[in-house]
């Protein structure tokens, strides 16, 4: 959820809570108003219904009256001291809801030692249309302060966090070939996102330095390490030339060159994924996998052959892929040197490729590797007799995750498949 949109709602929360008990107040306040007026109207009413009571009991005169808004007549019983005021229902058919609330007011007073029973009522239905109809203006009003606020609240805050939105699609866009030139402003009008700025921009230039001295390390190691190495296997090349050397010496001498032809394809392919995860190769250029295929099936000729391995091969298209010319061959190379290293003699190789697949599957005694080992580094596996996968693997999936190809694996019946495909 976006901070924007949460921050919305947490507003909605707490404003549908403050106007509730904002109307609710209000509500009340308005109602004990209306309530206290219609008291001291109910008050200076009896004031002079007893005046006149005064006056007609004086002349000698026995008062009786019963309306339905007022009622006077005497009664057996002691005066109140103050009147009782409250609100009652009153209709010809109360039980089935047909009624009115009124107002009203009952006491008892004494008039030259007559007991007089005094009700007056109040028609409370004005009073309920004026409180309904000033709810709905209150609840109308809210409720478009409410929207009012919501919009402005989402028009501000949009226009607010346009720095950042900016800022974050220069993060996406951001490559570490080019981050250099990647410049976060420091001048809005937030001094936060002025701060957030400022410590991307640092970020950047550090990435930037760390890159640089990576690529540096590895172009230097690369020619610092390969160079003794050759050296190594040359001085071993000139001492078999000798023919004087006993068998024993021969041997040793041919296991040491072995030895330093593994380190230097190990030190070559541990630089090449250096270079890989540096994003050093980079290219514009459309290449085939088909016509690369094509050249490692030839350099392989010979180890086919020698195995006597069938080979099958199914093109219905082109698969093109944006790669760098040194990716592609390794690629290629792995996963065709994979179905013949791990094949047995009289075995078969088939390879399949349509525009958005490329996929090459192989005969095979070797157990199936495990789907959390298969791409790691020197992994152990079960079934190799290296005991791990070295990174031939490793490099074909660092290659596909940076290119935008997936690579599966499947391994059935003695069988083993891996497929290469767009995403």
């Amino acid at each position: 959820m976006r901070l924007l949109t949460k921050t919305t709602l947490y507003f909605f929360t707490a404003m549908t809570i403050l106007l509730l008990i904002a109307g609710f107040y209000l509500f009340n306040t308005f109602s004990r108003e209306l309530n206290s007026k219609s008291d001291q109207e109910l008050l200076q009413e009896e004031l002079a219904w007893i005046k006149y009571l005064h006056t007609e009991l004086a002349r000698g005169v026995t008062f009786i009256l019963r309306t339905p808004d007022v009622s006077i007549y005497p009664v057996d019983a002691p005066a109140s001291k103050y009147p009782g005021i409250a609100d009652v229902k009153v209709g010809p058919n109360i039980a089935v809801g047909d009624k009115i609330i009124y107002r009203q007011l009952t006491q008892v007073v004494s008039v030259y030692g007559n007991s007089y029973q005094i009700i007056i009522r109040k028609s409370q239905e004005q009073k309920t249309a004026l409180i309904a109809y000033t709810t709905k203006i209150i609840l109308l009003v809210f409720a478009g302060l409410f929207i009012a606020t919501l919009l402005f609240t989402w028009l501000i805050s949009r226009n607010l966090w346009k720095p950042f939105y900016r800022s974050l699609n220069k993060i996406r866009q951001a490559d570490l070939q080019n981050i250099q030139q990647t410049n976060f402003e420091q001048h809005t009008n937030t001094k936060e996102f002025n701060e957030l700025n400022t410590a991307l921009n640092a970020m950047t230039t550090k990435i930037h330095a760390d890159f640089i001295n990576m690529k540096e390390f590895t172009e230097n190691a690369a020619h610092e390490m390969q160079t003794p190495l050759s050296v190594a296997q040359s001085k071993l090349e000139l001492l078999l030339q000798n023919e004087n050397l006993p068998d024993e010496d021969v041997q040793s001498i041919m296991d040491a060159s072995s030895s330093l032809s593994g380190l230097s394809k190990l030190n070559q392919e541990l630089l090449l994924l250096a270079k890989i995860e540096n994003q050093q190769y980079t290219t514009t250029e459309t290449l085939s996998l088909n016509e690369v295929r094509k050249k490692y099936l030839s350099l392989f000729s010979e180890l086919i052959q020698d195995k006597q391995i069938t080979l099958k091969t199914d093109f219905e298209n082109d698969f093109e892929v944006k790669l760098h010319t040194l990716l592609a061959d390794s690629l290629i190379s792995n996963l065709i040197g994979n179905a013949i290293k791990h094949n047995y003699t009289g075995g078969h190789i088939e390879i399949k490729i349509t525009a958005n697949n490329y996929s090459i599957s192989n005969t095979s005694q070797r157990e199936p590797i495990e789907q959390e080992k298969l791409f790691k580094r020197f992994a152990s596996t079960t079934g190799n007799i290296s005991g791990s996968n070295g990174l031939g693997l490793a490099i074909v999936k660092k290659i596909a995750d940076t290119h935008g190809l997936v690579v599966n694996y499947q391994a059935k019946n003695g069988v083993t498949m891996f497929e290469v495909r767009k995403k």
